[in-house]
């Protein structure tokens, strides 16, 4: 029979529910009998002790929150009425972190079959990108991406103006919107012109001017990042002239990256041309030129060592860190097994789980570095009244994340059990294979466009109550928490871990699945469905304060 609760530690005061509860039902666990004073949503905590005010919550093992009422009972619901964030605080200590690989024997020797670059990597994708150095030029990728969206084989399918079309005609002749024919859901791919190239693709900003120097320089970096990505065959550059990003420093930062950069990068300049008409049309056949060349690299066996996996989890809710997340995290735990390397960011999202992630750090250096980090990013958030406190949204809370450190606890899981190898502060490379942190905020789409710029070469992100995110050079792929999610929303979830909350599989397997999927997506087997959708989303951060 499936259980009906869970608790996650031994030490947790807590109880998860994992269905609904009624008031005055009995729950037995681990020999103890509990009354339930309240209905208990499934995802909801229960208290499994008499608390008072000031008294410690813990779950996961560690605190994270404070009784914030007189008393609470055996058998209450935890609500933001009665419990308030609070963490223990954190410090670099001497610890001899000891790990222990999982078995890799289904996985030894696999490989995938990827885009191999010149300097080593292996893309899981080949994708050419454009890029505009300031946010005027983003017409203009609008008008040329219509143009070769359509063009080359990589819209989605027309179907929306198909549906649109069909409601004007009916309109003209019945005024009624009301039509009878049910349009097919199914995104049909489309022919393409260049089998070997994945997507053209399109980094829309609204920087590169107007703000400091600093935001400028900020992005150069993030775009450079992406011009030297493993996912991309090369770059057009759209430049107005006048901005503060200027092409020859992002030129600069690129060569600063990567000392050996050789993909091939064309600029436009419109202060320079004859007309906006020109420029497109030039973009256009130059760019056109260069697809030739790099539709000639074909996919080739590559070592899964070469795997470069960023982990993020958005619209959480009660089961992800005891369903989703762990299983992410095992697979990120055979992914270091196999030499690869793995990228755990959002680090307000960390709030809370910093001491067993400072625990596991490989050098005191690495340690301090993710600290400061922390403690600067933090300060920044207070200093205009905000806080790493404040992170769950009204729609966590609504689903059994009360406080950020529950929040945090669960969304850690997603890094596995490794040795932390390296931290990285935004934009900075992923070089050593392993884990490695990386600060982002914790919001979907600046968090995904930071991990693609450190290396991710694909991103797992986990859901609880549904999110389209994806990225222009990185293939998302959705996992969903529980059942209810991914059958409702099949359009944009990829793979299912409600069954580890149903009982029917372990943490493990599920892993091991995923693992799996994410072989069959690098090598182009399978194509994530915000791939297919063509979510694209590209947020810069400008290290002001974002949670």
């Amino acid at each position: 029979m499936p259980a009906i609760v869970l608790k996650i530690q031994s030490n947790d005061n807590v109880l998860v529910a994992l269905k609904d509860l009624s008031a005055g039902e009995v729950v037995v666990h681990e020999g103890e009998r509990y009354v339930l004073t309240e209905p208990i949503a499934a995802k909801h905590k229960f208290f499994t002790a008499d608390l008072k005010l000031g008294d410690a919550v813990v779950m996961y093992g560690v605190t994270v929150g404070k009784i914030t009422v007189d008393a609470v009972a055996v058998g209450q619901k935890m609500t933001t009425a009665n419990t308030q964030h609070a963490a223990e605080p954190y410090a670099y200590r001497a610890v001899d972190y000891q790990w222990q690989s999982p078995n890799l024997g289904r996985f030894a020797g696999r490989t995938f079959n990827g885009y191999h670059r010149p300097d080593g990597s292996v893309g899981t994708a080949n994708y050419w990108l454009f890029i505009p150095t300031v946010f005027c030029e983003n017409r203009n990728l609008d008008v040329i991406k219509e143009a070769l969206h359509h063009a080359l084989g990589y819209a989605v399918t027309d179907k929306y103006k198909t549906y649109t079309q069909q409601l004007i005609q009916c309109y003209e002749s019945t005024s009624s919107f009301m039509i009878d024919e049910v349009l097919s859901d199914a995104i049909g791919p489309a022919k393409r012109l260049f089998k070997n190239i994945d997507g053209i693709k399109f980094l829309n900003h609204f920087g590169g001017c107007g703000g400091t120097r600093g935001d400028a320089a900020t992005l150069s970096k993030l775009l450079a990042a992406y011009a030297d990505h493993p996912n991309v065959a090369g770059i057009t550059i759209l430049s107005l002239g006048c901005q503060h990003l200027q092409v020859q420093h992002l030129l600069a930062d690129i060569a600063e990256r990567s000392s050996t950069f050789s993909k091939p990068v064309l600029v436009f300049e419109q202060q320079q041309s004859i007309s906006e008409e020109h420029l497109i049309k030039s973009a256009i056949r130059q760019t056109l030129e260069k697809l030739v060349e790099a539709n000639t690299l074909e996919r080739q066996p590559a070592p899964l060592s070469k795997l470069c996996i960023g982990v993020k989890c958005g619209g959480s809710d009660g089961f992800s860190g005891i369903s989703a997340n762990p299983a992410v995290g095992f697979t990120a735990d055979l992914v270091v097994g196999l030499g690869g390397k793995v990228l755990l960011a959002e680090f307000p999202e960390l709030c809370g789980a910093e001491q067993g992630l400072i625990d596991r750090c490989t050098s005191e250096a690495t340690a301090q570095k993710f600290i400061n980090l922390m403690e600067t990013y933090d300060a920044q958030a207070h200093a205009v009244g905000s806080g790493f406190h404040m992170n769950p949204s009204p729609g966590n809370i609504k689903d059994g994340l009360i406080t950020d450190a529950i929040k945090s606890n669960g969304a850690s899981k997603k890094g596995g059990t490794s040795p932390v190898v390296d931290v990285l502060d935004y934009t900075e490379p992923a070089k050593k294979a392993g884990l490695s942190l990386v600060c982002t905020p914790g919001n979907d789409v600046e968090a995904t466009t930071g991990k693609a710029a450190s290396g991710a070469t694909l991103i797992l992100f986990t859901t609880g109550l549904g999110t389209p995110t994806g990225n222009p050079v990185c293939p998302v792929i959705k996992i969903a928490t529980n059942s209810s999610l991914a059958n409702r929303m099949q359009d944009i979830i990829d793979i299912n871990t409600g069954e580890i909350i149903e009982g029917s599989k372990s943490i493990e397997q599920m892993g091991e699945e995923i693992l799996e999927y994410v072989i069959k997506a690098a090598s182009g087997e399978i194509i994530p469905k915000a791939v297919l959708l063509n979510q694209d989303d590209f947020i810069p951060w400008k290290r002001g304060v974002s949670l």
